[in-house]
């Protein structure tokens, strides 16, 4: 099976497809930075930067799209499919027009919220646009942590078809996850603590672009035992989402504003390992019985994972889990040394959270505060 790579990004689906043994023959990516990861690690393909100067889709199997999420997110200006960035899925939908040039398969992926923002109707957007091409279309939620790297990271995978069950690739599979009340590690924003810091247990809360101020923000890792906080390396980040280590480093000798840069990409990208057991089921999807599935109306809410075809969707109870991976417990998962949480950003949440409503354990505090003053001690040293 061939693919095509709109809104690539790094590459974070092509890469899994990859490993799945779906070839991409095309990608499209406007973002420099990300451009340059592309050219690097899938050389000898069709490269667009512009996604509306392609004139059309190149003959494949598969088209994908990580689509822009910056309108879609809950921390955004919620401008949904109107935004100046989500409603680039718009020029997906025009380079699907041409009914010689539809490829059988559509896999897309965004944030949760898309099935909340306006009362649901980005999706619903996305969906009868689907249906109008012939499509017939299933999607769910998936937590990154179901394939072995504790990173809690919710996403909704969508899968589109024109002659095949979309249903059998998304739905085969639903296991349980109990979230552990203690652990070695804990993740959190440190670049948070008004509202919320991210809280995960034996995990980080989901990389992101950036903080609310679009600065470039890893999380912060908790280690009681210790009293260590630290700040992940750069290359755990990019296994924390499935990819090689260094996968963005695109020159041997790297100034700090290029560091920087590599936590957005990485924040910004698709864990790899969803993407390559999509791939595989892509190719064998199997059989899905549906007739305990509820019919939605209107009304009803997007769920976490649903299908439909024509004018009729279905609501699904699956899990955010489709597959059974071991428990990987961070502080084991994390290869490389990490920075310590500065005297200031220690500090600087501490404050935060002690001015807040949040309830957090004393522990926590206490630690931060002795780590705070320590490092200020180091600082001045």
């Amino acid at each position: 099976m061939q693919s095509v790579g709109i809104f690539a990004g790094i590459g974070g689906i092509e890469l899994g497809f990859e490993r799945a043994g779906i070839r991409t023959t095309a990608v499209c990516e406007i973002d420099e930075t990300a451009f340059s990861v592309l050219r690097r690690h899938f050389p000898r393909r069709r490269f667009f930067r512009d996604v509306g100067e392609m004139g059309n889709i190149p003959h494949v199997d598969i088209a994908a799209a990580g689509f822009p999420c910056q309108d879609l997110s809950q921390a955004g200006q919620t401008q949904g499919l109107n935004g100046s960035s989500s409603g680039l899925i718009s020029e997906l939908f025009r380079l699907l027009w041409p009914t010689s040039r539809r490829p059988n398969w559509v896999v897309l992926e965004n944030v949760p919220f898309m099935l909340q923002l306006h009362g649901g109707k980005a999706m619903q957007f996305v969906t009868e646009s689907l249906s109008r091409y012939g499509y017939a279309w299933a999607y769910r939620v998936i937590d990154s942590r179901a394939f072995g790297v504790p990173q809690r990271r919710r996403r909704v995978f969508l899968v589109a078809s024109l002659r095949d069950d979309p249903r059998a690739v998304l739905f085969g599979e639903s296991h349980t996850y109990t979230e552990p009340r203690s652990g070695k590690s804990h993740g959190f924003y440190w670049t948070e603590g008004n509202t919320g810091i991210g809280w995960a247990v034996e995990a980080i809360p989901a990389l992101k672009a950036g903080s609310t101020v679009s600065i470039p923000s890893p999380p912060a890792v908790w280690m009681p035992e210790s009293r260590e906080i630290i700040t992940p390396d750069i290359r755990d980040a990019e296994r924390l989402q499935g990819l090689p280590e260094d996968w963005t480093r695109v020159r041997a000798r790297e100034d700090r504003s290029e560091k920087r840069l590599r936590w957005r990409l990485v924040g910004n990208a698709v864990t790899a390992p969803i993407a390559e057991w999509i791939g595989r089921r892509l190719q064998a999807p199997g059989r899905y019985i549906w007739q305990m599935d509820k019919e939605l109306n209107g009304r009803d809410r997007w769920p976490n994972a649903a299908w439909g075809q024509g004018k009729h969707r279905f609501k699904v109870e699956v899990s955010e889990f489709p597959t059974q991976y071991e428990r990987r417990d961070l502080g084991d998962f994390l290869r490389f040394d990490g920075k310590p949480l500065s005297s200031r950003a220690a500090h600087g949440v501490l404050t935060r959270l002690r001015g807040s409503s949040l309830r957090v354990r004393k522990t926590f505090l206490g630690d931060l505060d002795h780590h705070a003053k320590r490092m200020k001690k180091l600082e001045l040293e």
